[in-house]
C-alpha cells in the first residue's frame, strides 16, 4: 500500500502498516501486564523455585561429581531439605503458638499498661488531634470482645495457604532440577551458532552470580540467627532458640524482614517478660536492622555477587517499591543479572566496532 498523502502534497512518513504495529505492540503490552498482575501468586511461587532451584543445583551438581546418578543425586537434596524443613518447623512452630496465644490472652492488659505509660500519655497529649489513639482504643475492644474468632479463622486460612505454597514450590523445585536443563539446551539450540556462546556465557554468569547471592544470603541468615539467639538467651527471653531462627529466616527480605520480624518478636517478649524487656529488644532489633541493612548485606554481597553496595542498595529500594516483598528478595540477583547483561551488550558493541575498523575500506 503506498503512503498517504498529506493536505500540502507531500508522502506521509506514518503507513497503515506502521499504526498496525504500533496498535499491536501497546495492546500486546497491555496483555502482558494484565498477565502479570492476575498471575502474581504463580509467578511469586516460580521466582522462589527457580531462585532455590539454583541453589540445590550446586549440591546436585557435586553429588554427581561424586559419581551419583543426577536422578538420585536430585532426591537426596530434596530429601535433605525436606527433613531440615520439617526439623526447623517442630523447633518454630510449637514455641510461636504458645507465645501468639500468651499475647491474644494479655493483649487486654497489655493495652491498658500501655496507655497507662508515660511516653504513651506524652504521645497522646501531643498527637490528639490526629486522631489515631481514638481509632486505636475503637480497634482494641472490638479485637478483645468479638473479633478473635474471626481472627483465628483468618489466621487458619493463612496457615493452610501457605502450607499449599511450600508444597507448591517443593514439587516446582523438583521438576526444575530433573528438566529445567534440558529445556535450557534445547532453547540454545534454536538460537545462531555465532550467538550461542555468549549465551551461554551470560546463562553461566547469572547461575555463578545467583549461586553468589544464595551464598551470601545464607551467611547472612545465619549471622542474625546466631546472633539474635545468642541477644535473646542473654536477656532471658522464654523461648529465644525459635525467635532466633525466625528472625534469621526474616534475612531473606531486606529491610522489612528483620523490621517485622523484630517488632513481631517484641510484643511476644511483652506478653511474656513486661515492658522494660521488651524495650531491651526493641532496642537490640532497631540497632541490627541498621547494621545489617546498610553494613553487612551490601559488603556481603560485593564479595559474593561482585555489584556495588550502591547498586544494591539502589536495587532493593526500587525492587521493593515495584513489587513488594517478592521484590526486596530478588532485588540483588535481578540487579548482578543486569549487570551481566550490560556488560555483555557493551561488549558486543566494541566486537562490532573492532570488526568495522578492520574491514575494508570499500567492503559493504
Amino acid at each position: 500500500m503506498a503512503p498517504e498523502r498529506d493536505g500540502a502534497g507531500q508522502r506521509s512518513q506514518v503507513t497503515l502498516r506502521t499504526a498496525f504495529t504500533v496498535c499491536f505492540a501497546v495492546l500486546g503490552v497491555a496483555v502482558l501486564v494484565a498477565l502479570v498482575v492476575r498471575t502474581r501468586v504463580a509467578l511469586t511461587l516460580t521466582g522462589i523455585a527457580a531462585l532455590l532451584a539454583l541453589a540445590l543445583e550446586h549440591a546436585v551438581s557435586r553429588l554427581e561429581r561424586g559419581g551419583l546418578p543426577r536422578m538420585a543425586a536430585i532426591a537426596v537434596v530434596m530429601t535433605g531439605l525436606l527433613a531440615v524443613l520439617v526439623t526447623l518447623a517442630l523447633l518454630v512452630v510449637p514455641a510461636a503458638a504458645a507465645q501468639v496465644d500468651a499475647m491474644v490472652l494479655q493483649w487486654p492488659q497489655l493495652w491498658e499498661e500501655l496507655r497507662g505509660s508515660r511516653p504513651f500519655r506524652t504521645l497522646d497529649e501531643r498527637l490528639h488531634s490526629l486522631g489515631w489513639t481514638r481509632r486505636l482504643e475503637e480497634a482494641t475492644p472490638r479485637l478483645a470482645a468479638g473479633k478473635l474468632p474471626e481472627l483465628v479463622v483468618l489466621a487458619i486460612g493463612g496457615a493452610v495457604g501457605l502450607a499449599g505454597g511450600a508444597l507448591t514450590v517443593f514439587f516446582l523445585v523438583g521438576f526444575m532440577l530433573a528438566f529445567g536443563g534440558g529445556l535450557l539446551r534445547r532453547l540454545l539450540d534454536l538460537a545462531r551458532p555465532e550467538h550461542r556462546l555468549r549465551y551461554v556465557r551470560v546463562l553461566r554468569n547469572v547461575y555463578r552470580a545467583t549461586g553468589g547471592y544464595l551464598a551470601g544470603l545464607t551467611l547472612i541468615c545465619t549471622i542474625n540467627a546466631t546472633l539474635t539467639t545468642t541477644v535473646l538467651a542473654l536477656m532471658g527471653v522464654p523461648y529465644f532458640l525459635p525467635l532466633g531462627l525466625a528472625s534469621g529466616f526474616s534475612s531473606m527480605v531486606p529491610y522489612a524482614g528483620p523490621v517485622v520480624a523484630g517488632g513481631f518478636i517484641t510484643l511476644l517478649t511483652w506478653a511474656t517478660g513486661g515492658m522494660w524487656l521488651a524495650l531491651g529488644v526493641l532496642a537490640y532489633f532497631v540497632l541490627y536492622g541498621q547494621v545489617e541493612g546498610n553494613v553487612l548485606a551490601p559488603l556481603v554481597f560485593r564479595r559474593t555477587v561482585h555489584v556495588n553496595p550502591l547498586i544494591i542498595l539502589l536495587a532493593v529500594l526500587f525492587c521493593a517499591e515495584l513489587a513488594g516483598v517478592v521484590g526486596a528478595m530478588v532485588a540483588v540477583p535481578v540487579a548482578a543479572s543486569a549487570q551481566i547483561i550490560t556488560h555483555e551488550l557493551l561488549l558486543l558493541r566494541q566486537e562490532r566496532r573492532a570488526a568495522m575498523r578492520r574491514a575494508p575500506p570499500g567492503a559493504a
